[in-house]
């Protein structure tokens, strides 16, 4: 059986993978997930530093000594995971990314967005997030609406859980663009 390395993306902590690692432990893996600095349950860690490469040890902290692991990246987690499988690659069976893709190098995680949506973000961070942290989105019905792709399939339940949790994400994890050489190779299942 694979060991499971599941990283949150903004905003969270390892609470939402909790049905997810609920049944990959029920099918037999073993499931590890990670609790990024400045995140969910680690959110009093943040501070103005916190950034890529400190996620990306998060990550290979996580990883540890295991082998055939399988890296599952959710959203905001993409640089910093795949800077970590560029560390460990030998160590890797696949990587999974869920609402997100692999950035080429140089690329920051606030280039994928269209240039108003940038501006309206660096706007949040410096009169929402003291110059430093990115404010969560409302995580409603309003904004399941507006983005039915990123919400879907959650529950008013699940946007409860997410708006108790009132997360924010330390701004140098979106705006540090990917530093790591491009993947020598692509993990693939025996």
């Amino acid at each position: 059986m694979s060991t499971y390395v599941l990283v949150p993306g903004f905003f969270f902590g390892p609470w939402v993978w909790e049905e997810v690692g609920r049944l990959l432990r029920d099918a037999g893996h073993e499931v590890r997930t990670v609790s990024l600095t400045g995140q969910g349950e680690r959110a009093g860690e943040a501070t103005p530093d916190v950034g890529v490469p400190i996620h990306v040890a998060d990550i290979t902290d996580a990883i540890g000594d295991a082998d055939d692991v399988v890296l599952v990246l959710h959203s905001g987690a993409t640089i910093a995971g795949t800077e970590a499988a560029d560390r460990l690659p030998e160590r890797l069976r696949r990587i999974v990314y869920v609402d997100t893709a692999p950035f080429p190098d140089g690329m920051a995680q606030i280039e994928f967005l269209p240039p108003d949506a940038q501006a309206e973000q660096r706007r949040q961070i410096e009169t929402d997030g003291k110059g430093w942290l990115l404010p969560a989105r409302p995580f409603d019905e309003d904004d399941q609406r507006r983005d039915p792709v990123s919400l879907a399939g959650l529950s008013a339940g699940d946007l409860t859980q997410m708006r108790r949790a009132r997360p924010r994400s330390p701004q140098r994890w979106c705006w540090a663009p990917r530093a790591g050489p491009p993947r020598s190779r692509t993990p693939r299942a025996p």
